[in-house]
């Protein structure tokens, strides 16, 4: 409640966060404004009710593609862009390299050609949607298929998601910070009202009439299924603020020769690659849908394209069905997760700067033993953070392919929107609370 306070008390923090509604609700508008040329009478249902990777990419543009709108393609685009040029910035194209060294300088270089980078993308990933959408009729063009048609739907959508890329920025410098990610947090905490509904309409409304057996089990599953809702939340918020102090001392000089030792500590925290490894994995899962349809639409309905989706399962003859796509799908997960934590964290450069700066771990030798412990414990920390990455993330595929829910998979609980929407709020949390600690010296400079 004090924090509440706080915050109707500072006058800047109320015009950054009303100036992000206000942005918020443009891109709630865009999102409801369909693709001209384009029927998309079947596309909502078939998303919601569905775990494809057309559901990812809906979930990753704050819910733009359910209705085919000019903000389909979101923020997915430029998230790609900006890991691959991350990754190339790791010693694998030395420009990127040399860039990532100059500071202001090339952060701002670097951002510029993931912009050109996000461009190409959009593209790509534009025209790979229409196809995958339209030969799984979810959607039909309601223009003459040709060239121009094409083109003129895939400049609409790059147009949008170079938009929305903008709106992101104007929150980041103008509202309550990070702007790409409250706006998926946007398109996705709008859904779970529904989610919610649905569920009180499937186990409470439906079963009311057929007597009070069947009325007190559907209670019994409603408010079952909100409890989980709950402990998941609290799973997936534990996990993000959970973290591995190390100690650190720092050496300083205090009026001559004389040497000061202060104490702090380096948090690594459990799951230090965010949602990064599950949106690296969906986007590399997708790949095979798009480029098959480049190549032709027969390629691109072939039922080996089925073990690249988490949501169905292979059959292996004799009656035995693998759920490949979902195992293909959990590796990845695990795999970029330790990936990116060191793209992260690199022990190499910290240990580096330990030295420069006359910092060690007590007990462990500055250099190659420094950046051996780090490593060691962030491996260590990262392990528990990937099992339980792979855990969220499996949970609504594996709760659909059993059946758990029927056929509607939109109840499915848990998963990559949870760990976007927690992560998400304790980070402007933090944010807030940095504005008014920022106000408050301010204040306190401004009165001496």
């Amino acid at each position: 409640m004090k924090k509440f306070i706080d915050v109707f008390k500072n006058k800047e923090v109320v015009n950054r966060i009303f100036f992000t509604i206000m942005i918020l609700l443009v891109f709630r508008v865009g999102c409801a404004i369909p693709v001209p040329g384009v029927d998309t009478s079947k596309l909502s249902e078939e998303i919601k009710n569905s775990n494809t990777v057309l559901a990812m990419m809906n979930l990753l543009g704050g819910g733009g593609l359910a209705n085919f709108s000019v903000f389909a393609l979101g923020v997915s685009p430029y998230i790609t862009a900006q890991i691959i040029i991350q990754l190339l910035s790791m010693d694998v194209l030395p420009a990127l390299t040399e860039l990532n060294k100059q500071g202001e300088y090339g952060r701002k270089k670097i951002e510029m050609a993931t912009r050109y980078l996000c461009l190409m993308l959009g593209a790509v990933q534009a025209y790979g949607i229409i196809q995958i959408a339209k030969n799984v009729s979810w959607i039909t063009l309601t223009l003459p298929e040709n060239f121009l048609t094409y083109a003129y739907i895939v400049t609409i959508l790059v147009g949008g998601s170079m938009l929305v890329m903008w709106l992101g920025d104007q929150i980041t410098s103008k509202g309550i910070g990070n702007g790409i990610s409250i706006i998926i947090f946007a398109g996705i905490v709008v859904s779970l009202p529904n989610q919610i509904t649905t569920a009180f309409q499937k186990w409470i409304l439906a079963s009311w009439s057929l007597g009070s057996k069947e009325a007190s089990l559907g209670v019994f599953r409603f408010i079952l299924y909100l409890l989980a809702l709950v402990a998941i939340v609290a799973f997936v918020t534990f996990v993000e603020l959970s973290k591995r102090k190390i100690p650190v001392q720092h050496s300083s000089r205090s009026g001559g020769s004389e040497k000061m030792a202060r104490a702090s500590f380096l948090p690594i925290k459990v799951n230090s690659a965010g949602v990064i490894p599950v949106i690296f994995a969906s986007s590399i899962l997708t790949a095979p849908g798009v480029i098959a349809s480049f190549i032709s639409t027969e390629a691109s309905n072939a039922s080996w394209l089925d073990i690249f989706s988490y949501s169905k399962l292979t059959d292996m003859g004799n009656g035995v069905k693998m759920p490949w796509g979902l195992l293909i799908y959990l590796v990845l997960i695990f795999a970029f997760t330790f990936f990116y934590a060191n793209l992260q964290i690199n022990p190499e450069r910290m240990a580096d700067d330990f030295k420069k700066n006359g910092s060690y771990i007590p007990g462990i030798r500055p250099g190659v033993e420094t950046e051996r412990y780090v490593r060691k414990v962030l491996n260590r920390v990262t392990f528990i953070g990937a099992v339980a990455l792979v855990f969220i993330s499996a949970l609504p595929v594996v709760l659909t392919l059993s059946g758990a829910f029927g056929n509607d998979s939109s109840l499915a609980i848990g998963g990559t929107g949870l760990i976007i929407v927690v992560g998400v709020a304790l980070e402007i949390s933090s944010q807030i609370d940095g504005l008014i600690a920022g106000k408050s010296y301010d204040e306190v400079i401004g009165g001496m």
